[in-house]
């Protein structure tokens, strides 16, 4: 892999003691530039030093557990094959070794990608290009590597893919006129001993251990897999069966036989109580050997010759025949495609069963918590142990190109395991601000209590008067409440953009740097498609990825993809801002505490309303009502900030339009009964429309058949199957309430308007002035 190169740097502000006295005044006169690269970075005056409140022994967290390369997006589709690999290896009784090529481990991933893309096995050896393939893989020429990768191919992606394909599940004619085809090149080394597990510098892949990620555990000592003949009818007991119905029997009997070699999905659920015992079996099997019997042969049979290979029909070569662990079914071990040279160590499962456990959807990714808890002090020898042993040196004599360069080493690679932990979104409002607050446990001196009202402490910034989530009533832990954040080296946050859109701010109060990377907000659907390009696989089984914040993916590949990335170093005592949309995601150099919280200026609110729609679409929850904030807000407009009061006008102008136009077309649907309906009483969980989530407080559709459901008036016919003449809209105002609502905002605001008009007049004509 190409060595990693750091993106261009953001900008850094350092204001003067005037500018810092106003954060919203500040952020606003920056923000033309910052936003153009979505994140930058503010260095306080140096005398502004707020004192730790953090009670350092008291606070105690559970960290999220992070192995690295699992993170990285592209990364994590390849590690998802080589478990789905080792999965069907180890399902039958073989662990998977990856081979090394030329002293590097093979890219399996990579080999299987491009020989699909050259037509498959088949076409790639007809055609000759193994070398092609070599070469692509970043091989040199002329070193027959190419019959090297063939072979690999051949011993562990072919069966696989022969399986995908469902050559494996062959009806017995078929597969007996297959095996009868050995003059067949192909064949012949497909047929041959499956050794996955030859070569002594190969590297033994251990699936990840993840519960939902690797179902079948590896076992070291399992005992051989079953063959058919210990089902012999001997006096001794037998392993439990499951109790099933003569009806079944004899069905699964005949089955066995080949004579009914089709198998509904249900055939694999089994009914009744497991108790049967060795006599009891014997019982059955003989009874149904005698109904089978009239159409054959009047020979008696021996209950072991009932136990025939599903495929070719036959019960000769009983030591060859190997029962499934999954259903009990029977093959011969050289009947299988492809074939097994020797019965296989450990359990055993056949095709169908194989199919049935290899296709199982993949649960969505995540997190696990760590099973010890931490204080700051427990965490931090932890942290500083682990970083000093990894880089062989004292920790802050580690550069910080050098931890950046292995850190995106260490995500990108399946050979090394790094595993982390993360004390993330810890909430303040539990353990307390890093920041002093009224009422604090902290005993400040009189010097620091000017920290307490502050613009810059981040228990201030969302409620103040310039922010509009001072508006909402609700406390929204780590947008209005902070979230405290406790890093080592290499934890990380995954890309991802703030609720709502919304700004966020970062404080680093002590520790080593973290280490950002951003795109600027109008890149933000930019960088989610080449992602979706890059990493397909994860985005089909978990569509809203990238709002769970569990992938990373290199910045030097969005960029060779077009888009704009930029980075920086958070020290300790500096802040770091994100811009509304604007993708970020980072990791930390080594110990250290942060603190971040979101807020909202004027100039947000449109790309708030534009968000609300954007997660309508994608049925993804609100963290609050839009409608609501801009109502309450008009609801006190005489109090308002007046160039608050101008931008909330604007937005309620287009709510009240768009009002006026659902509740029209809900009215030509055929919903006549309303009523006034206090929607915002209700806990928010409890006012979601059932179709897109979104959260309802101007107005809502239920009926009668049950009131408790409800849908926004763009999802009325998604709400139940009776009549949508007997539903009926609740709504908070009559649209003839809104207008002096409205209106009082526009008195708020004619003061500013008229004001601005005049400066621009006046400039206006200044310009004039001097072009004549």
């Amino acid at each position: 892999m190409a060595e990693f190169l750091p993106p261009p740097e953001c900008p850094v502000f350092e204001p003067s003691w005037e500018e810092f006295a106003d954060p919203f005044g500040f952020i606003h006169k920056i923000r033309p530039i910052a936003e153009r690269t979505g994140i930058c970075k503010v260095r306080p005056p140096p005398d502004w030093q707020p004192p730790f409140a953090c009670d350092v022994d008291k606070l105690h967290f559970t960290p999220r557990i992070q192995r690295l390369n699992e993170l990285e997006a592209q990364t994590r589709v390849k590690l998802n094959f080589l478990d789905q690999i080792a999965k069907f290896w180890e399902l039958q009784g073989c662990t998977l070794k990856i081979p090394h090529v030329e002293r590097k481990i093979l890219d399996l991933f990579q080999l299987n990608r491009l020989v699909a893309e050259e037509g498959g096995f088949d076409l790639v050896c007809k055609d000759r290009k193994w070398t092609k393939i070599a070469t692509k893989m970043g091989f040199a020429p002329g070193k027959a590597v190419g019959s090297h990768i063939r072979a690999h191919y051949e011993r562990i992606l072919y069966p696989y893919n022969l399986f995908q394909s469902g050559a494996s599940l062959l009806a017995p004619d078929i597969c007996s006129k297959l095996m009868c085809l050995v003059d067949d090149a192909v064949l012949e080394k497909c047929f041959q001993k499956p050794d996955i597990t030859s070569g002594t510098k190969d590297k033994e892949y251990k699936p990840h251990d993840i519960p939902q990620r690797q179902s079948v555990q590896p076992s070291e000592t399992c005992p051989p897999a079953r063959r058919a003949k210990r089902m012999r009818a001997e006096a001794t007991n037998i392993k439990a069966e499951v109790e099933e119905t003569t009806e079944t029997k004899t069905h699964n009997l005949r089955r066995r036989m080949g004579s009914t070699p089709v198998k509904s999905d249900n055939d694999k659920e089994s009914h009744g109580i497991v108790k049967r015992e060795g006599v009891e079996k014997k019982q059955w099997i003989w009874e149904a050997d005698r109904e089978k019997s009239k159409g054959r042969s009047k020979k008696n049979f021996n209950a072991v010759d009932l136990y025939v290979c599903l495929l070719c029909g036959s019960g000769n070569d009983e030591d060859r025949l190997l029962l499934c662990d999954g259903c009990d079914d029977s093959y011969h071990t050289f009947c299988l495609i492809p074939p097994l040279h020797d019965v296989p160590k450990g359990d055993w499962r056949c095709p169908q069963c194989l199919a049935q456990e290899c296709n199982k959807p993949q649960e969505a990714f995540g997190f696990e918590q760590a099973a010890r808890d931490y204080t700051l002090r427990t965490f931090g020898e932890m942290a500083d142990a682990f970083k000093s042993d990894y880089f062989n040196m004292p920790v802050h004599m580690v550069p910080t190109e050098l931890v950046e360069k292995e850190f995106w080493r260490l995500v990108s690679t399946i050979e090394e395991d790094v595993t982390v932990e993360y004390g993330a979104d810890i909430a303040s409002k539990e353990f307390g601000s890093g920041f002093p607050v009224r009422g604090g446990k902290i005993k400040l001196r009189p010097e620091e209590e000017e920290y307490l009202d502050s613009g810059w402490n981040l228990n201030n910034m969302p409620v103040m008067e310039q922010s509009v989530l001072a508006h909402i009533t609700a406390d929204i832990c780590g947008m209005k409440l902070p979230w405290l954040y406790v890093g080592m080296c290499f934890s990380s946050f995954c890309w991802h953009i703030e609720d709502h859109w919304s700004y966020s701010i970062n404080y680093l109060h002590w520790g080593e740097p973290k280490t950002w990377y951003g795109a600027p907000g109008y890149a933000a659907e930019q960088l989610e498609d080449v992602m979706k390009k890059l990493a397909p696989e994860l985005f089909e089984s978990q569509p809203d990825l990238l709002h769970q914040l569990v992938t990373i993916m290199n910045p030097n590949t969005l960029m060779s993809h077009g888009v704009p990335i930029y980075r920086t170093n958070q020290c300790a005592g500096e802040f770091v801002i994100t811009f509304p949309r604007a993708y970020h995601s980072g990791f930390n150099q080594g110990f250290n505490f942060a603190e971040a919280v979101n807020f909202c200026t004027v100039d947000w609110l449109p790309l708030g309303r534009q968000c609300v729609e954007h997660y309508r679409l994608l049925n993804r929850y609100c963290v609050f009502s839009h409608d609501e904030m801009i109502c309450r807000m008009a609801a006190k407009a005489e109090t308002l900030d007046v160039v608050v009061a101008s931008t909330v006008e604007k937005d309620m102008a287009i709510m009240i339009e768009d009002e006026k136009t659902l509740r029209e077309a809900v009215r030509k649907l055929g919903v006549t009964d309303s009523e006034r309906m206090n929607l915002e009483t209700l806990p928010d969980d409890e006012r979601q429309c059932i179709k897109c989530k979104t959260t309802c407080y101007m107005s809502a559709v239920y009926c009668s058949c049950n009131p408790d459901l409800l849908v926004c008036l763009y999802h009325v016919e998604d709400l139940c199957t009776c009549p949508i003449y007997q539903y009926k809209m609740g709504y908070r105002y009559t649209v003839d309430e809104l207008y002096p609502m409205m209106n009082a905002l526009k008195l708020r605001a004619e003061s500013y308007n008229e004001w601005a008009s005049n400066v621009n007049e006046a400039l206006e004509a200044k310009v004039n002035n001097k072009k004549s």
